[in-house]
C-alpha cells in the first residue's frame, strides 16, 4: 500500500532546473522524505536520467555518513554548532560532492534532513553557482518546518508544501468504500504512515503520542516557551474551535472558562503564530466582500490534518459538520487556492414598523464558509452537513444569493444526490462528489 502523491510530484518536475533550492516543507511525518526520496526518484529515472546523475543523501543515516569519512580526513567527521548541537561538516560534505560531480554531466540532489549539516543554507546557496547542480531538500526540525524558510535561502528558494492526504488520495490508496474510508478519515486524518495502520487504537495512540513528543515539544524548544502547560492547553482550545470565528481576545476568554487561568490576547497571538509555523493549522483571514478589504479579526484557524487535531482533544469532539468544513479548507489549498472566509453585509427587513408604519431595516452581517481564489479564478462555498428542509436550503443560500458577481457559488453538502443548479446559478453538489473530482469547482 502505498499513496502516489502526483500533483507533489509533478509540482518537483515542473520545478526542475529553475535556478532555485528546491525546498519540501509540511508537518511532520506528511510524507516528505518519501515524495523526494521515492517518488520524485523514480519519476526521474522514468524520465531517462541516469542512476549515477541522482545523488540521493540523508544526513540522519550512518550508512550515508560513512560515505564521508575518506574525504579530508583530518577533519572529525562532525562539528558543533553556534549552539553546541553536533551537526555533520559541511566542508567534508562539499568534498563528497565535488568528487562525485562533473562539470560535464548535469546532476539532481536530493538531500534529506538537511538540517543535520553545519550552516546549510551557505552550502546549498554555493551549490545554485553550478548550473549542472539541480538542488531538492527535506527537513524534518523546525528551521526547516517553519514557515519563513524562504527567507533562509535569501530567494533562492522554491517551497512546495505538502499537506497531509486530501480525502481522494487516501481513498486511492486504501481498498475501502467511499463511506467507510470517510469514517476513518475524519477521524484518523491523512497522515500517511498512520493511514496505513489497521487498528484504530494503534492509530489514536501514535497520533496522541505524534502531537505532544513531537509537535509541541519542537514548537516549546524552538521557541523558547516557559508556560509550556498553557501552550498545549491552548492548543486543545484552538482545536475544539475549529470553523468558529475567533480572536486573541475571544479565545483568552475561552481559555479562561475551559482551564480557569488566564492568558494575554498578545500571548493568544505569539502562540497562534507557533502553530501556524510549524504548519500545525493554518489561518483563514476574514474578508469584506462589499468592502472588498480584509478584516485584521476575527478570523479561523483550521488544522492541516485532522487527526491530530482529534488527538490533541483525546479523540472526545467528533463533530461531523466542523470537521467537513476542515476538510473542504484544506482540500481547496491543496488545489493551489488561497482561502479565506467570507463576510457579507446587508440590510434585511425586519417585523417591526416605525411611525409610519413603514418596515425597519437592520444592518446583519452574513457569513460565506469560503471563498477560494486563484489568479483569475474566484469561487464562493459553503458546507453544511445537510439541507434536509426547505428552510435550510435557503439559509445555506442566503448570503450566496447577495454577492453581485459573476463568480461561481456552491453549496457542499451531503445529499447522495448529482450536482444540481438552482435558478440563481448556484450549484448544491455533494461531499464526496467535490472531493473526489480535482476539477468539481468547474460544474
Amino acid at each position: 500500500m502505498r499513496f502516489e502523491r502526483e500533483q507533489y510530484v509533478n509540482e518537483l518536475i515542473r520545478r526542475e532546473k529553475n535556478g532555485l533550492i528546491k525546498i519540501i516543507t509540511g508537518m511532520r511525518r506528511a510524507g516528505k522524505s518519501f515524495l523526494m526520496n521515492t517518488l520524485f526518484h523514480e519519476k526521474l529515472l522514468k524520465q531517462g536520467i541516469p542512476e549515477d546523475q541522482i545523488i540521493c543523501f540523508a544526513f540522519d543515516t550512518d550508512e550515508d555518513l560513512d560515505k564521508l569519512l575518506p574525504y579530508l580526513p583530518e577533519e572529525p567527521l562532525k562539528v558543533k554548532d553556534e549552539k553546541g548541537l553536533e551537526k555533520v561538516n559541511a566542508r567534508k560534505f562539499r568534498a563528497y560532492i565535488a568528487d562525485q560531480t562533473s562539470e560535464k554531466k548535469d546532476y539532481w540532489l536530493l538531500l534529506d534532513e538537511i538540517q543535520e549539516l553545519d550552516g546549510f543554507v551557505g552550502t546549498l546557496n554555493g551549490f545554485l553557482r553550478h548550473d549542472n547542480l539541480d538542488v531538492y531538500v527535506t527537513g524534518s526540525n523546525s528551521r526547516m518546518l517553519s514557515s519563513n524558510i524562504e527567507t533562509e535561502f535569501r530567494g533562492r528558494g522554491s517551497v512546495v508544501h505538502l499537506l497531509p492526504l486530501t480525502f481522494r488520495e487516501y481513498c486511492s490508496g486504501l481498498s475501502l468504500s467511499t463511506q467507510d474510508a470517510w469514517k476513518e478519515y475524519i477521524i484518523a486524518g491523512g497522515i500517511p504512515i498512520v493511514a496505513r495502520m489497521s487498528s484504530e487504537n494503534e492509530k489514536n495512540e501514535y497520533l496522541k503520542g505524534l502531537s505532544e513528543e513531537t509537535y509541541m515539544k519542537d514548537i516549546i524548544a524552538r521557541n523558547h516557551v516557559k508556560e509550556d502547560q498553557k501552550l498545549r492547553e491552548l492548543f486543545s482550545v484552538t482545536a475544539s474551535c475549529i470553523g468558529s470565528l475567533m480572536s486573541p481576545y475571544s479565545l483568552s476568554k475561552t481559555f479562561k472558562s475551559v482551564t480557569g487561568d488566564t492568558i494575554s490576547a498578545e500571548t493568544i497571538e505569539t502562540y497562534l503564530s507557533y502553530f501556524n509555523d510549524g504548519f500545525l493549522t493554518s489561518r483563514a483571514s476574514l474578508y469584506s466582500i462589499k468592502g472588498k478589504s480584509y478584516i485584521d479579526s476575527p478570523f479561523k484557524v483550521y488544522f492541516e490534518d485532522m487527526g491530530v487535531r482529534n488527538a490533541v482533544l483525546n479523540f472526545r469532539q467528533i463533530e461531523e459538520t466542523y470537521i467537513m468544513e476542515n476538510i473542504i479548507y484544506n482540500e481547496l489549498r491543496a488545489r493551489g487556492y488561497n482561502v479565506d472566509v467570507g463576510q457579507l453585509s446587508v440590510r434585511e427587513k425586519t417585523e417591526n414598523k416605525d411611525k409610519n408604519n413603514k418596515p425597519i431595516y437592520a444592518a446583519k452581517n452574513l457569513e460565506v464558509d469560503f471563498i477560494a481564489a486563484l489568479g483569475d479564478d474566484k469561487y464562493y462555498l459553503q458546507s453544511t452537513l445537510n439541507m434536509e428542509d426547505e428552510d435550510k436550503r435557503k439559509n445555506e443560500k442566503r448570503s450566496l444569493y447577495g454577492i453581485n458577481d459573476s463568480f461561481r457559488k456552491l453549496v457542499i453538502t451531503r445529499n447522495g444526490l448529482k450536482p444540481s443548479r438552482d435558478e440563481k446559478g448556484i450549484v448544491t453538489m455533494d461531499l464526496f462528489d467535490f472531493l473526489l473530482d480535482p476539477e468539481s469547482l468547474k460544474y
